[in-house]
């Protein structure tokens, strides 16, 4: 049986005219950390959305946890049953508290009774650190509170990958923090997750590989010493030169 969880093979997308998407190749095996580094509009994104078929592919195939995503006769929604998903905006369910908002896929598509649904709830909202909260209306949360409760929420379905698109990209920076530091601490234990972030030190200390992408294409891959302590091609090095050294005005 292959480790492999996630495995893209040749994928193209294209919006009209616009190719964004050029032949991507990638994987992600069990218990690894896949983070995916670029400019924007490099396609990132828009990678992540075809992971799961939030944006159906022009070509290529897509596998995440023995599912071929991409075969025209899947069943999308059993097949996305293995996929957690933690969006840039929070998208919890404003009129609900926060233990409903993490219950209510739990027993509409798990068929999972209240009881169970709520002690799944209430496990996962003390490890991202917000028992106290369940229940709370998101609107009474901050923004990293909400994105807590988001991962809580993914978690809260056993999913075999979790995809998190620029999670932190919405947040104060003093909320950053918070959430990954959530995050780090499913790194270490174990989950699968391939993450879209701008976030270079969580990259660098949490990332098993690390994937840059410019313009629709993978320009390099591997281990987070090598792609960001020392990229081989010039793409990746002007980006990371510029995201790390940005320029301070009024110095």
């Amino acid at each position: 049986m292959s480790d492999v969880i996630v495995e893209v093979r040749d994928l193209h997308k294209s919006f009209g005219a616009l190719r964004v998407l050029k032949g991507i190749d990638m994987s992600v095996r069990k218990g690894e950390v896949v983070c995916v580094i670029g400019p924007s509009g490099s396609g990132k994104s828009t990678l992540l959305r075809c992971v799961n078929l939030l944006e159906e592919p022009n070509s290529g195939t897509v596998v995440v946890n023995g599912y071929e995503l991409t075969d025209p006769d899947i069943d999308i929604d059993r097949a996305r049953r293995g996929i957690g998903m933690v969006f840039q905006g929070f998208n919890l369910f404003g009129h609900l508290s926060v233990l409903e908002n993490l219950t209510v896929a739990q027993r509409k598509v798990l068929k999972r009774d209240r009881a169970e649904a709520d002690r799944i709830a209430r496990e996962n909202l003390a490890k991202v650190g917000l028992a106290e909260k369940e229940r709370s209306m998101p609107a009474q949360l901050s923004g990293g509170q909400q994105q807590r409760v988001a991962i809580a929420r993914a978690l809260s379905m056993d999913p075999a990958v979790m995809l998190f698109d620029e999670p932190t990209s919405a947040l104060d920076p003093e909320l950053v923090g918070d959430v990954l530091a959530v995050m780090r601490q499913l790194a270490e234990e174990g989950m699968t997750m391939l993450v879209v972030t701008h976030e270079m030190q969580f990259a660098r200390e949490v990332a098993d590989k690390v994937l840059f992408m410019d313009d629709g294409i993978v320009v390099e891959q591997g281990p987070p010493a090598q792609v960001i302590g020392e990229p081989r091609q010039e793409r990746t090095r002007s980006f990371l030169a510029r995201v790390l050294n940005p320029v301070h005005v009024n110095e």
